[in-house]
Formats: structure tokens, sequence, C-alpha cells
């Protein structure tokens, strides 16, 4: 499994691939100003960005990584399929808080294949803060240093982590996520008039719907992104980006 030499934040990085489905799942983005500027404030040696607020591909799935993380490291993991045994990513897909790996490896068995790509890489201490909507985790961003981050570090990264993961993924979001929810046109142009306090009447005279076809946009938009109410729906896409 190659590791993709793709930086989601360059401005026509995204130009040739037709869906999300079709963006290579692990992105190796180099030295970037961003993350340069975060090492700076909290020096670390490597940072992960994983998850989208869309389904099938949030944290855990494997679906979307960015990262600077050798690839060689990267390959070497999936290939051998060592992400099916890692303690840290167990309890990382079951938690809502922050999770060091010295407090996993403690409590766990490790694989020897994942120690021995550790030590070959230098990817130690890994420390991963979740990124969530709502109660549900749907992505998260993960920092490795030779030494463990202090309890000081590890509150200022959790202070930044949620901006670096909309960084990296809000251009996959802006451009595939309305296609991978499947809302239509008119489920998007009557959302979008709906967060602007327009009653249903005012979204037909805005968009040229009839009552009925706004009405029937917006609850089938409201069933695809699981809300319970036009509110709701509203605040979700926003929250995922479908809608300014």
């Amino acid at each position: 499994m190659p590791v993709s030499a793709l930086s989601v934040l360059d401005p026509q990085a995204l130009d040739e691939f037709i869906d999300l489905r079709s963006v290579p799942k692990h992105r190796y983005f180099g030295r970037i100003d961003i993350i340069d500027r975060l090492r700076r404030a909290v020096p670390f040696d490597y940072i992960f960005i994983s998850g989208l607020d869309v389904d099938h591909y949030r944290f855990g799935e494997g679906f979307s990584i960015d990262t600077d993380l050798p690839p060689a490291f990267v390959e070497a993991y999936v290939d051998a399929q060592v992400v099916a045994h890692d303690p840290f990513i167990r309890a990382a897909k079951a938690s809502t808080s922050v999770v060091v790996e010295s407090d996993v490896y403690r409590e766990h068995e490790v694989p020897q294949r994942l120690l021995y790509l550790q030590r070959t890489f230098g990817v130690h201490n890994r420390t991963l803060i979740p990124i969530m909507r709502d109660s549900t985790v749907y992505g998260a961003v993960g920092f490795t240093r030779i030494n463990k981050f202090s309890v000081d570090e590890i509150s200022f990264l959790s202070l930044v982590a949620e901006s670096i993961h909309t960084a990296f993924t809000k251009p996959l979001l802006d451009k595939y996520a309305a296609d991978q929810m499947k809302l239509s046109k008119g489920e998007i142009a009557c959302l979008t008039q709906a967060s602007l306090g327009l009653t249903s009447e005012g979204i037909g005279k805005a968009t040229g719907y009839q009552l009925d076809t706004v009405n029937s946009y917006i609850k089938s938009a409201t069933k695809k992104l699981g809300a319970s109410n036009r509110t709701q729906a509203i605040a979700d896409a926003i929250r995922r980006k479908l809608i300014a």
C-alpha cells in the first residue's frame, strides 16, 4: 500500500480526483508551514490527522490520513495489518478523551512487530486527541515524540487540534462531502436558505421551488444527516461544511 505524496492543502491537489473514494487514503504532506509553526510552539517529531465527519471515513477506519510520519513506517504498518493488533488504536477508538501510548502499553501486551517498527522509524509516545461532533468521535489528531509530552503541552495541543484537523479536512469536505452524504443540489439549496432564518415559504421564493418541494427537500436532508429536526439538520450541515 504506497503512501501518496499529496498535500490536500495545495490549491490544485484534488483537481484530478472525481470523488472522495478516488483520493489516496494515506497522504504524506512533508513540510508545511502550519505544522512547522505548531512544532515551534510544542516540539514534536510527527503528526497524523485522521478521519472526516462522513460515514465510513471516521477515525479508526483508515480511509483518510494526512501525516508527515515516514511513508515506509505507514506502509509497513498497514501492509503487516499491525492496526488490527495495536492496543493504542483500540483504546483510541473507544475513548472520548486524550489517549497516551505509555498509559495504554502499561495495561496491554504490545505486538513485537509494532515495537520493532516504532524503534526502526523513531515513532514513540503517540498521543492522540479525539475530534468530536456532539458525542461522536469522527476524527483525531495524533502527535509523537521521543520524550513524553507534559500535561501543559497536551493541554495546548488539545486546544489547537480541532483547528489543525479542520485545516486538513476542509478541502476534502468542501469538494466531496455533499456527494458523500448524497445530498442533492435542491437539498443543499433549501438548507442554505433555511440557515438564513427563512421559513419554507421564504425558501420557496428564494429558490423558485414549490412549498411541497421545499418541505420534501428539508425532510430528506434531515434524514440523510441523521438529524431529528430542521434546526439540528442546519447545525449539522454547517458543522460538516456542507453549507456556509
